[in-house]
């Protein structure tokens, strides 16, 4: 049986654990940001946007089948709706196609930033502000590579939003994003920076912000605001295997996106910067036998003709490790710095080139439809020659530089390696590219030839043997 003392002491404790209890919820519930007041700033600056666009008439129009057609079910299977119930119809689908995204307001003047692919083929683009008003807006400009569209509406009382940096970003900082997921206007979600500087496939200009801020379709176009009420970015991209929110989201930096906005209002189109190389990773074996202490920058594997990397003496074999005072974290880090650059500017690019750094100044040309700066792999992996080498010319000119050498080849079943000079290959020296290519062009098949290596300052022959 409890005593009196016990229970009042058992009493006691259960208060001051209670008290605890609830004051920890009280700390914790006061670390998390409080969005409210974000919200109800930046609510009436995002705007919902939809489009039409006429849908392409179907061919079969005037036509129709017989009702008891056995054929009805078939063509209905093939061609949808076109023929209606039983395959019959008049051969036109619906004479319009919608779509829905958003986008946010940039200036008193009527400026709207959204996506390109929100916006892309529309015949018609309609804007919903906060206060109910649709406005019909004029298509300013459209970039495809940044995936940065410009609209304009005549209107008063508009609310812009105050453009931050991305570039202050942290990564587990809070941001908050407002759309309409699905067309659920003005949606707010939250989470935070999971990563920057993210490179996607076929987006090499953007260097995207990753976040787990809950983005679904519809959010696209939409802003993303920092903890202070600034857009850092516009929603752009998901990861997603069910068309709908898996926990990675992707936003274009405010940066790249007003940097566009400028050249669209001055010229209605976007010019880039253009250097001229194909390049590839650095992978921890090129990186060790470049001498750099772990994998960093872009491997230089083919200098195109007549580019600004040519004229000004960049070779196949070099790795840029910066380029106009950004380092170079890897391949896919190059292509975004060299696009913002503006045509006809003077940069400085450090290179590593024989295990020695050198600053080479380039003037940078613009990027036209026929010139390639590609940070892909598979476009690098084709300039392998009939051996499995990429190989430049040495600056003495005694021999030839292995730049890499292609996996399962003739070259890396003989042993070669990046780096290797190849003064002699059947029993001819070289000094060129040109004579290297005549050399191996003419290679028999199925016998072995002798191949002269030069590997840190000693030298050996090798057999290397091709075949069919």
């Amino acid at each position: 049986m409890l005593s009196y003392k016990s229970l009042c002491h058992k009493s006691v404790s259960s208060i001051v654990f209670l008290s605890i209890l609830l004051i920890s919820k009280s700390l914790f519930a006061s670390s998390l940001p409080d969005f409210t007041v974000l919200a109800e700033d930046n609510g009436s600056s995002v705007v919902n946007i939809s489009t039409t666009k006429k849908a392409n008439v179907a061919p079969f129009k005037g036509m129709e089948l017989p009702k008891d057609n056995p054929f009805g079910d078939l063509f209905k299977h093939f061609f949808g709706d076109q023929f209606g119930k039983d395959g019959q119809g008049d051969g036109f689908p619906d004479d319009k196609a919608e779509s829905l995204g958003s986008g946010f307001i940039i200036s008193d003047d009527g400026y709207i930033l959204t996506n390109h692919h929100v916006v892309n083929g529309a015949d018609e683009i309609i804007v919903r502000l906060n206060d109910k008003r649709s406005l019909l807006a004029k298509l300013i400009g459209s970039d495809k590579m940044t995936d940065v569209a410009l609209l304009k509406i005549e209107a008063e009382n508009l609310n812009p939003v105050t453009i931050g940096n991305s570039n202050h970003l942290k990564v587990g900082e809070w941001v908050l994003a407002i759309g309409s997921p699905y067309g659920f206007d003005h949606s707010v979600t939250a989470g935070i920076v999971s990563a920057k500087g993210r490179s996607l496939p076929r987006d090499v200009y953007v260097p995207f912000i990753q976040t787990d801020v809950a983005i679904n379709p519809g959010n696209s176009g939409g802003p993303l605001f920092n903890l202070d009420g600034e857009v850092v970015g516009i929603n752009s991209q998901i990861y997603t295997n069910t068309g709908g929110f898996m926990g990675l989201s992707f936003a274009i930096p405010i940066e790249v996106a007003m940097d566009v906005v400028s050249q669209l209002k001055k010229s209605g189109q976007v010019t880039r910067g253009w250097l001229g190389v194909y390049i590839q990773e650095v992978s921890r074996e090129l990186a060790e036998s470049f001498g750099l202490d772990r994998p960093q920058g872009a491997l230089v594997s083919q200098v195109i003709k007549d580019s600004p990397a040519q004229k000004h003496g960049i070779l196949a074999g070099d790795v840029i490790l910066k380029f106009n005072g950004s380092r170079v974290t890897d391949s896919n880090h190059l292509p975004a710095l060299v696009g913002r650059v503006a045509v006809g500017t003077k940069v400085e690019v450090e290179i590593l080139r024989d295990k020695k750094r050198k600053v080479i100044k380039v003037v940078i040309a613009a990027l036209s439809a026929e010139e390639i700066a590609s940070a892909d792999p598979a476009a690098a992996e084709k300039q392998f020659d009939r051996i499995g080498l990429q190989v430049r010319e040495t600056d003495n000119k005694e021999g030839i530089m292995v730049v890499d050498v292609k996996p399962d080849s003739a070259a890396a079943n003989t042993g070669l390696r990046a780096n290797d000079v190849i003064l002699m290959l059947n029993h001819k020296s070289l000094s060129t590219v040109s004579e290297y290519l005549k050399v191996i062009t003419v290679l028999p098949l199925n016998k072995a030839i002798p191949l002269l290596v030069m590997r840190d300052g000693g030298r050996m022959f090798h057999v290397l043997k091709l075949k069919e």
